[in-house]
């Protein structure tokens, strides 16, 4: 054979075995491509913060940041203090410490959660409808004037009967309160609590159908988060995994699982000295919401300690010690996002979230540029850890661990091209790295 010349390659199917194929798994293709679309790109918060309905105010985003700050002031005025409360190594310590303080200055809640549940209690009606109200007519200034939360929201009653009504009018004013003042801001999330059937979740898909059909808005607008706080919620009577029958059953609104650590842990008996979100109870409930959403789009968030950073230094530094390996844990886990209860948890939320990003970026940004470049190192990477990777620089860039300039001097990408191999269509095993 001549130089240049390609040998004939020989098959032995017909091409219309192929084609019968493909069309045999038509269906399934269309069902893969509904049920898993796969994460859709969009910041995902590292915390939630909960506020009762009574006590949020215009000045709260603000009044927790400078909380938050007067307890570093108070128990960790500087990097060296906070390093040796929570066992930072050096080189962390003042980067993180750093980043904290501007954080906490610049925006000390990522997502806020207006609470008219557990953290506000049963009241008059007419004072939840005045609640409700002003909760939309504060968060729709906030949105106007820049000083917002990135996402912001409330926590309605659940679709049990006894409150089922009350959580029904309370969407109904805080939507229709929202609407009359410059329409629903892009940062909006609902929480939906204690869902322990999938007809529950259907019930709240209904609801917002008949709301956006009454204000003329785009079907699908409004989506909302599940709560996962009973046993019932996970596995079902006939053994399913419920969890993962009200995600199909929010119709793709669904747009979060969270867990609730006292509800759920109370739920199987768990003794209150015990009720936290490292039970082996917790693990396994997080990990069946973990499998039950992936692909699906539908983010997983982690629950909240109890433990306040209150009182003493050394109880403060206890509290914080506690919840900066909370978070380390969950993180490691791959679950992104937790609850913050207290101002002072907040310092150490960015702290271990800082610290998770940055300890791990300068490997993650060499072995991205090998793979982007397509350069032999001593781990061999495929398009699956390739997408890890740049989701985990990408998460790292949108809470504020990382910077762009940094991220793109070290991976030579941008971030559109972090974007694409972070998020690749099914069955695409390349991406762009321009």
């Amino acid at each position: 054979m001549g130089q240049g010349q390609q040998e004939t390659v020989a098959t032995s199917l017909a091409g219309a075995v192929g084609e019968e194929i493909s069309a045999s798994l038509a269906p399934v293709d269309a069902e893969l491509e509904r049920r898993y679309p796969g994460d859709p790109g969009t910041r995902q918060p590292v915390h939630t913060v909960y506020v009762p309905g009574d006590v949020f105010a215009a000045d709260t985003l603000r009044t927790w940041g400078d909380q938050a700050l007067a307890a570093l002031d108070e128990h960790a005025p500087d990097a060296a203090s906070l390093a040796a409360v929570l066992g930072l190594p050096d080189d962390l310590a003042g980067p993180v410490y750093t980043r904290v303080r501007a954080k906490l200055e610049r925006e000390p809640v990522e997502d806020l959660r207006v609470d008219f549940e557990d953290g506000y209690g049963p009241r008059p009606d007419a004072e939840e409808d005045q609640a409700a109200a002003r909760a939309a007519r504060l968060i729709a200034s906030a949105y106007a004037d820049g000083t917002a939360a990135p996402y912001m929201g409330i926590r309605m009653k659940c679709m049990e009967a006894p409150v089922r009504d009350r959580g029904i009018r309370t969407l109904d004013v805080f939507l229709t309160g929202l609407t009359e003042r410059g329409g629903l801001p892009d940062g909006l999330v609902l929480t939906l609590p204690k869902v322990t059937y999938p007809e529950q979740v259907t019930a709240m898909v209904r609801l917002l159908e008949a709301f956006e059909k009454a204000h003329g808005l785009e079907p699908g607008r409004i989506g909302f988060e599940i709560q996962i706080e009973t046993s019932q919620a996970i596995l079902a009577a006939d053994g399913t995994a419920t969890v993962a029958r009200m995600i199909q059953a929010a119709e793709g609104r669904a747009t979060g699982l969270h867990y609730g650590t006292f509800d759920y842990s109370a739920c199987l008996g768990v003794s209150a000295a015990h009720q936290a979100s490292a039970h082996p109870a917790a693990d396994h409930a997080k990990a069946v919401m973990q499998v039950a959403a992936a692909g699906t789009g539908v983010r997983v968030s982690d629950g909240s300690t109890n433990v306040l950073p209150v009182g003493p230094t050394a109880q403060v530094h206890d509290a914080w010690r506690l919840h900066y390996g909370l978070t380390r844990r969950a993180l490691a886990r791959a679950y992104y996002q937790g609850w913050d209860m207290h101002p002072g948890h907040l310092p150490i939320r960015y702290a271990a979230v800082f610290a998770f990003y940055r300890e791990g970026f300068a490997q993650a940004a060499a072995r991205l540029a090998r793979y982007a470049n397509r350069t032999a190192g001593d781990v061999m990477d495929e398009p699956a850890t390739a997408k890890a990777l740049s989701g985990y620089l990408l998460r790292g860039l949108d809470c504020g661990a990382l910077d762009t300039a940094e991220v793109t001097e070290a991976t030579g990408l941008t971030r559109a091209a972090l974007e694409g191999f972070a998020a690749p269509r099914r069955g695409d095993l390349t991406a762009s790295t321009k």
